[in-house]
């Protein structure tokens, strides 16, 4: 993983930086890039354009970095981007550029290995699945509608985590962002299968994502089951019509 630091100010960069070393896995390590402002930045995702996370901050000299974020989403291959920043206010606007997190200054450690942790699973999401065994139906594209302004985004179907039916809409989450659809559960169900399981009346699941079966920590000592992730820490609810199925598929992988 590569990941671009943007912060005009030196000592914010410097904190960064040696919090970034506490949380590098040895195991997995990335390497790291630095800018100052949004041109120092513009030409090293163009000299480099292998970069995969965005650590932005919104305050900089010239170009906002809210402006800078806008700009990097027409880029051919653009950066996750994890907002870095001592103001709260701009978290609605993040959420229309496709940030993958939004921290606030003074970081936490565990504040931002949870950002990182979500941007690698996310890339992990996006890296195309090659196998002979894979359904065409994978190549499907889903079109969704993001933000405030409803504009269109096309979410490719091995990227969905999980889908969920919240009162009379649909909402798509993948690994670092979430997107409205139109339709039905039950349509996507009987278009998408077998990628797509039900779990639930209200909730659909691509099958790579799952993970494991447990008993919610509020009642462990009900009959109820809930379904963790390998992409997301949601643990989701699993209906007992449904329990035999999902476990069915837990076995087989």
């Amino acid at each position: 993983m590569h990941i671009l630091m943007v912060d005009d100010e030196p000592l914010a960069r410097s904190r960064l930086r040696l919090l970034l070393a506490d949380c590098q896995d040895p195991q997995q390590p990335w390497m790291l890039s630095e800018a100052a402002n949004a041109s120092q930045a513009m030409q090293v995702l163009q000299q480099l354009p292998t970069v995969d996370v965005l650590l932005l901050d919104i305050q900089l000299p010239a170009t906002s970095g809210m402006s800078l974020a806008q700009t990097v989403q027409q880029l051919p291959q653009p950066p996750l981007i994890i907002f870095v920043t001592a103001h709260s206010q701009y978290a609605a606007q993040a959420f229309d550029v496709q940030a993958c997190d939004y921290l606030t200054k003074p970081v936490r450690l565990a504040r931002l290995q949870q950002a990182l942790g979500k941007a690698r699973a996310a890339l992990v999401a996006l890296r195309p699945i090659a196998t002979a065994t894979q359904p065409a139906v994978d190549g499907a594209v889903l079109i969704g509608h993001s933000g405030h302004s409803g504009y269109s985004e096309h979410i490719p179907l091995g990227q969905v985590v999980y889908i969920k039916a919240e009162l009379k809409s649909l909402v798509l989450h993948t690994a670092y962002r979430s997107c409205v659809l139109e339709g039905s559960l039950q349509a996507l169900e009987q278009r998408f299968a077998p990628r797509l399981l039900r779990i639930h009346r209200s909730f659909l699941v691509h099958i790579d994502q799952l993970r494991c079966l447990e008993r919610p920590s509020t009642c462990p000592q009900t009959d109820a089951w809930q379904l963790r992730l390998h992409s997301l820490p949601d643990a989701l609810p699993v209906s007992r019509r449904q329990l035999p199925l999902v476990r069915q598929h837990l076995q087989v992988r």
